[in-house]
């Protein structure tokens, strides 16, 4: 990655505040798949027994943002467990999102995720819900850019390679519900219920993505762009994206058992998939 003169901003603003271990860039900019618009998504990682100075960090982030006067940021936990907290900048012109991440906590989670043990919990922000294994894809693909205790190279060296437990366990955890959700979406069809059939939908299509994204032992961190991202992997299904948006056209004009069928084919397809994906080494 070429040199970006914000993030260098970023790291010297942060890097020496109390209780900041490491600070990563994560998201699309760490991946390679970002672009000039792109959010810059920056984790703050701390430990439990020197905890982030709030304080102290809103006054580092009212030094450096736009309008210092509009910038806030949250206490830990304030997000909930799993997003934990943060803060939402424009700096420099350029929006900027702070994700705290405790870890501790990060890593005992990673540990469960390599055993195959996964958790999925309602979560404001991600309509499928957050799995666990998102903490292993964020330091999977995280870039670090202030490491001084190699705190982000030890996590890594869990989530490196993907294991295979996991690929196991995330199959096993989402393949079975897309059946169970285009079955409840054909019940509410006599009753015309289109915002139940698309939810139910939606769900049965979120986890096609979890399933295709664990045959290839990749990692999905968002919901956004997922369904996309899985039908460009090595193995996946035939013309998913276009399945998928044929099914958004047929519920969104009515045509509800229609839509389902479509689901359904996509549900055979991934089964055979699946199949097929079991006999690779």
């Amino acid at each position: 990655m070429p040199h970006d003169p914000l993030l260098t901003r970023l790291t010297s603003a942060l890097g020496e505040l109390p209780g900041v271990a490491a600070i990563v860039l994560g998201g699309s900019r760490a991946r390679g798949s970002g672009h000039a618009t792109s959010d810059y998504d920056i984790g703050l990682y701390f430990k439990a027994a020197i905890p982030l100075d709030t304080a102290r960090l809103l006054a580092a982030v009212k030094e450096i943002a736009d309008d210092p006067a509009a910038a806030t940021v949250t206490k830990i936990g304030e997000w909930g467990p799993w997003i934990v907290g943060g803060a939402w900048l424009s700096v420099d012109g350029q929006k900027v999102d702070l994700l705290y991440r405790d870890a501790e906590a990060v890593e005992a989670v990673m540990e469960t995720c390599r055993t195959g043990i996964v958790s999925i919990d309602y979560q404001p922000g991600h309509p499928h819900g957050f799995c666990s294994a998102i903490w292993m894809g964020e330091v999977a693909h995280c870039r670090p850019l202030h490491d001084p205790q190699a705190l982000i190279a030890r996590l890594k060296s869990i989530a490196l390679p993907y294991p295979r437990p996991l690929r196991e366990a995330l199959i096993r955890r989402f393949q079975w519900e897309i059946l169970f959700g285009i079955e409840n979406a054909e019940l509410a069809i006599a009753r015309g219920e289109q915002t139940h059939i698309a939810g139910c939908a939606y769900r049965s299509l979120a986890c096609v993505a979890q399933v295709v994204f664990a045959l290839n032992e990749r990692y999905l961190i968002n919901e956004k762009g997922a369904l996309l991202e899985a039908a460009r992997l090595p193995l996946t299904i035939p013309r998913l994206a276009e399945q998928a948006t044929e099914i958004w056209r047929l519920i969104g004009g009515g045509a509800f058992a229609p839509a389902c069928d479509v689901l359904r084919q996509i549900d055979r397809q991934l089964k055979a998939l699946t199949q097929s994906g079991k006999k690779q080494p």
